[in-house]
């Protein structure tokens, strides 16, 4: 795999990982073979991808055979206003 790829890897992995995960080496290479542009596009699509899955699941689209898990939204147990 080439060094744009390998980069293009670590920039979605940061994306759907843990916040605050980058390491500034990571950060490095992901800036030093990527442009702006590019990160800009595979951040969206990443993006746009994640919000998709949560409409699906959200609608009770998802395939039955797919795993899902359920994360109560923070101050979701509390009474509506």
């Amino acid at each position: 795999m080439d060094e744009k790829a390998t980069a293009a890897l670590m920039l979605t992995d940061q994306i759907i990982s843990i916040p605050g995960t980058l390491t500034r080496k990571n950060d490095a290479i992901i800036k030093q073979s990527l442009s702006k542009k590019e990160r800009a596009e595979i951040s969206l699509g990443v993006g746009l991808f994640m919000g998709m899955s949560k409409v699906l699941i959200a609608l009770g689209l998802e395939p039955k055979e797919m795993e899902t898990t359920v994360v109560k939204t923070p101050g979701s147990d509390k009474e509506s206003r």
